[in-house]
């Protein structure tokens, strides 16, 4: 029984002494790094809009939508310089 309080004690001395430069508010700092992923963006951007064979401008209602279309969706008409920003003159970028 001793021998099972003497690990503990040490084992607990260990934890404390491991942990003794962590500040609480790092960790704070990472988790919200953590939940705010890229991923779940496009998640939501997946379930808003859909390839449906529209390729040019004039057919997109917002910048959000031409911009998923030129990067999920085949034979798009809306980015002539090839820089990324679709529908420039449209969306005044």
């Amino acid at each position: 029984m001793k021998n099972l309080i003497f690990i503990c004690l040490a084992l607990i001395a260990m934890w404390q002494f491991l942990n003794r430069d962590k500040n609480p508010s790092d960790i704070e700092k990472v988790v919200p790094t953590v939940v705010e992923t890229p991923v779940s963006n496009r998640v939501v951007n997946t379930i808003k809009f859909k390839c449906d064979g529209r390729q040019h401008c004039s057919d997109m209602r917002s910048y959000e939508e031409a911009k998923f279309f030129i990067q999920n969706c085949p034979d798009t008409k809306m980015d002539g310089d090839g820089d990324g920003i679709p529908c420039e003159r449209q969306f005044g970028y």
